[in-house]
């Protein structure tokens, strides 16, 4: 038996390949499906099951192009209704792969269709559970999202739900099954999940805040305190995951379409394409095409891209470093967005040398971002999330989060000058740009963020005090 995890950073998601006797299975598979495919072929092996514990919101799955090249049959927990052809398994039902088998737990509470797959070995023993989004490492499925789809199934109804699926069918199992989880630290599918990605259960049975003993009503009012608003582009994925969409291979060679400067600029002009740069935000900055949009290839780059474009279907010119053109393009899709039309051919040197308008984002260092403050009251914009904000910002920063950029940006006056920061610099060159975008003019990007700004010790910081109840 073998059991690989395929953990993909920049999504905080795993995947997981489960192989015995010339048989596999691929559990909650990327929307790239050729490395599945390669993995079982070196191995002599057939992939026998796509398993999917849920519909899916933070990604595209790839379950449809790997059923469809290898033969796979799709397997989906009780009540699930997909849009094609799939295994509607009981709960209970128990799956043969080579000399393994997976036994089907539904656990409704993130979804209703949730389900976890138990792994026994040869001997019948419990060796590994795939929770999905059920359990995460140090937390559970937030209960929020389903709703997002259908709004009968409140949030208070899907917690009630998780609280009975985590008591009747995982608690039970013993301490030294392995818990491997969908999602780990980064994904916005939980509130509190650890950077660790797998675990024995018996330790999150001592560890894990929302497994210890306490009635239903507390475990409801504990899982739903915190919670923050899901990317918009959640239900989007969820339907698509649900009613099917393009073979990746259609949308790369697609998006993967090279073209001049000139054939380009015509594409923007004619389509109304966003253009998205994917340079590192310092290149970025020192030159870009009016209008782009920077959304940094080496970062949290698909969740952010779901953050700021909100139509899936929206046409999309690329700009990016030669030779990731096909990267980009994939990791697109796997949060949908499948309609790239074609990317710049030479990237932005062959825009600046074909002697078209270019635009710049002016930067300044920590030291000088001091400067200028000492030198008169200043604007600052901290971008970061309020929770970052609220926990350590400089004395006078307005927070203006990048997640809600368009209730943020009511607080620029387009008259005045402001610097931007967030924490590394990342998220700060996103609000730039974008803003640029929309016609704001006066903004400066500290480089480096609030880690430089806290290694210069120039800046008076506040703390995040919790307030007194008064009696």
């Amino acid at each position: 038996m073998k059991i690989e995890q395929i953990y993909t950073g920049c999504l905080a998601q795993g995947a997981y390949y489960i192989e015995s006797e010339g048989e596999a299975v691929v559990i909650d598979p990327l929307r790239e499906v050729r490395p599945y495919i390669q993995k079982a072929e070196s191995n002599n092996a057939r992939i026998k099951y796509v398993f999917e514990t849920h519909f899916h919101a933070d990604f595209v799955s790839g379950h449809l192009d790997l059923a469809k090249q290898t033969g796979a049959a799709i397997v989906y927990g009780p009540t699930a209704q997909p849009g094609f052809e799939a295994h509607i398994a009981k709960d209970g039902e128990e799956l043969k792969v080579g000399k393994i088998t997976f036994k089907v737990l539904h656990t409704p509470g993130h979804t209703m269709e949730s389900t976890c797959f138990l792994l026994k070995d040869e001997t019948g023993k419990d060796v590994a559970i795939f929770t999905g989004d059920t359990l995460f490492i140090g937390d559970v499925g937030r209960p929020d999202l389903a709703q997002k789809v259908k709004a009968d199934l409140t949030q208070e109804k899907l917690a009630s739900y998780m609280y009975d699926s985590l008591h009747n069918k995982i608690m039970p199992l013993a301490d030294d099954v392995i818990v491997y989880p969908a999602h780990g630290a980064g994904s916005a599918c939980g509130k509190n999940m650890s950077k660790e990605t797998s675990d024995t259960l018996g330790h999150q049975k001592a560890t894990n805040y929302a497994l210890q003993p306490m009635p239903k009503e507390e475990f409801i009012k504990q899982l739903l305190t915190g919670l923050t608003a899901p990317p918009q582009y959640f239900p989007l994925n969820v339907l698509m995951n649900i009613q099917g969409y393009d073979s990746i291979d259609e949308v790369i060679k697609r998006g993967t379409q090279g073209l001049t400067a000139d054939a380009f600029e015509t594409a923007a002009n004619e389509t109304g394409a966003l253009i998205l740069d994917t340079r590192n935000a310092e290149v970025f900055a020192q030159g870009f095409i009016p209008n782009s949009i920077n959304i940094g290839i080496d970062g949290s780059f698909a969740p952010w891209v779901g953050a700021m474009i909100p139509d899936l279907s929206q046409e999309i010119l690329l700009v990016t470093d030669e030779g990731r053109e096909e990267e980009v393009v994939t990791r697109l899709a796997r949060v949908g967005y499948d309609h790239s039309i074609g990317y710049l051919k030479g990237g932005y040197n062959a825009w600046k040398e074909s002697g078209k308008e270019s635009d710049s984002i002016q930067r300044v260092s920590a030291d000088e971002f001091a400067e200028a403050q000492t030198n008169g009251r200043i604007n600052i914009l901290d971008v970061r999330k309020k929770s970052e904000y609220d926990s350590e910002h400089i004395v006078d920063a307005e927070n203006a989060p990048l997640d809600y950029i368009n209730e943020s940006m009511l607080l620029i006056d387009k008259n005045k000058t402001y610097y931007v920061h967030c924490a590394g610099g990342y998220r700060s060159m996103i609000f730039a740009s974008t803003l640029k975008a929309r016609g704001y003019e006066n903004l400066i990007d500290v480089r480096g963020g609030m880690k430089a700004i806290k290694d210069s010790g120039k800046f008076k910081l506040t703390d995040y005090v919790c307030p007194t109840t008064m009696l």
